[in-house]
């Protein structure tokens, strides 16, 4: 497919920064009119990505309305783990978005994507055991973030051949934002291409705003779905924060140090936002701070050792060059019971003290059905562990499939827990040659299951302590 362009011409920095908002208007209504490609914005509720919607609104909506034909989604992305007050202010939004355009024949549809339950936040941590996100490990902005938008764009791509998407991203952010600005701009045009995804093109309309450009649009113009834009002012007043803005790639920035977003994040130093809307009268969140806190301890080099296994997630040992000293793996179960009861404890304190008529999941019960099988099948827990917290905790039973294979009650988990113990089988061993056994359950032809047996057997199971004094003896360190 070849794109056609129509030359709405190159643009400096200093001459935006003159343009009225009218002239950025007839620029929106111009690039809208100019093909039939589809426009995904990115929303997350902060003032930049508010800002570029209410732009594009007014604009399309000058437009008379047999020419309005063309759809804009209105992309937002949740990553399970966000900070109540924020859900709720983008709830509320989206729905205002989508009932407003209804009522005034507007092409925008709004949409909330999730990650997968397999890549949610609490199943890699407490389900795999992966460790706190860090800067050197952050395994979370794919899963949670890129990947759940990244589908969506594609499936529009696969629909349209091409979409374009807009982005309330601005220069002046960061010198690095505005460097990756201009590397992908085309030449002659106000797109720039994405920088991963094909069939993707990336509009920018406020990019030569400055934040008193942004604030002094949002005060003065009125929300075109009915918003109070006060109310977003007030909340950044109160979380004195930042925003995350829709990550679509990795060149994206993903949040600073003072920002709207993930409440357990451990990237950073401090959740400043956090601490702010606690003192700023939010106080029934200060469980969710606790825990975020406590999750940050376990990143200290001298905290690692209590809470990480020896062994790496691929089941082998790896040692700090030079030394005898193994480099953490996976957050050893234990840690992970004793965490996944006191994230459902902080649950039921927060709803406890919100505000009425507000219910706030941290963790949904598709994740725990998800743990709850990671954890039976990789580690052993045939106690079932995860249903026995949400019974004592929550005081409700989980939706267990009956249909389930190998499903143990308490009995037999510890009659299996006597049997490794009298052979000397460490139960996580004997979990996972049970769940070879199970993938395989039902199938004529069973070819594999011999090289999944040995690949199984080939991982590390002796104890820490003959791991290490085998490699001294091995290395004479």
């Amino acid at each position: 497919m070849t794109t056609q362009y129509k030359s709405l011409g190159e643009v400096s920095t200093a001459k935006k920064n003159q343009r009225s908002i009218e002239e950025i208007k007839v620029e929106i209504q111009d690039l809208y009119q100019n093909d039939d490609r589809p426009w995904v914005i990115g929303y997350s509720g902060g003032k930049d990505s508010t800002t570029a919607l209410q732009l594009i609104w007014s604009a399309l909506k000058e437009l008379p309305i047999s020419v309005r034909k063309k759809s804009v989604y209105v992309l937002s992305s949740d990553t399970l783990v966000e900070t109540p007050i924020i859900v709720d202010y983008i709830n509320s939004n989206l729905e205002r978005i989508n009932n407003a355009a209804k009522a005034q024949e507007m092409p925008i549809q709004a949409h909330k994507v999730f990650p997968d339950i397999s890549d949610s936040f609490w199943v890699n941590l407490l389900g795999r055991g992966y460790p706190a996100p860090s800067n050197r490990f952050r395994w979370c902005t794919d899963r949670l973030k890129i990947n759940p938008a990244n589908a969506f764009i594609k499936q529009k791509v696969t629909e349209f051949g091409e979409v374009i998407m807009v982005l309330g991203v601005r220069r002046s952010e960061s010198a690095t934002r505005s460097q990756v600005m201009s590397l992908y701009r085309i030449k002659g045009t106000i797109l720039s291409r994405h920088s991963s995804l094909l069939g993707a093109y990336v509009y920018t309309p406020i990019e030569a705003f400055t934040t008193d450009d942004v604030w002094t649009y949002l005060l003065q113009t009125e929300n075109p779905w009915g918003a109070d834009n006060r109310q977003l002012l007030a909340m950044y007043r109160s979380a004195d924060a930042g925003e995350c803005p829709l990550v679509v790639d990795k060149n994206t920035e993903s949040c600073g140090n003072s920002r709207f977003g993930c409440w357990i994040c451990t990237v950073v130093s401090k959740d400043k936002a956090m601490e702010a809307m606690i003192d700023n009268g939010s106080e029934w969140l200060e469980p969710l701070l606790d825990l975020r806190d406590q999750l940050a301890k376990t990143q200290k080099p001298e905290e690692k050792p209590k809470f990480r296994d020896y062994r790496r997630r691929h089941g082998q040992v790896s040692f700090k060059t030079g030394t005898s000293q193994t480099i953490p793996g996976p957050y050893k179960l234990s840690f992970r019971k004793e965490f996944l009861r006191k994230l459902l404890e902080a649950q039921v304190e927060v709803n406890q003290n919100a505000p009425p008529g507000e219910k706030n999941v941290l963790i949904h019960e598709a994740e725990l059905l998800e743990i709850r099988r990671i954890w039976l099948r990789e580690a052993g827990d045939w106690e079932d562990t995860v249903s026995e917290i949400v019974r004592d905790v929550l005081g409700k039973e989980l939706t267990i499939d009956e249909d389930e294979v190998f499903r143990f009650d308490s009995k037999d988990g510890a009659i299996l827990k006597e049997v490794c113990k009298e052979y000397e089988v460490p139960p996580s061993l004997l979990a996972q040659l049970l769940e070879v056994e199970r993938s395989v359950h039902g199938l004529k032809r069973r070819t594999s299951v011999h090289q999944r047996i040995a690949s199984v057997m080939e991982r590390e199971w002796r104890s820490e302590s003959i791991v290490i004094a085998d490699h001294k003896k091995r290395t004479n360190k």
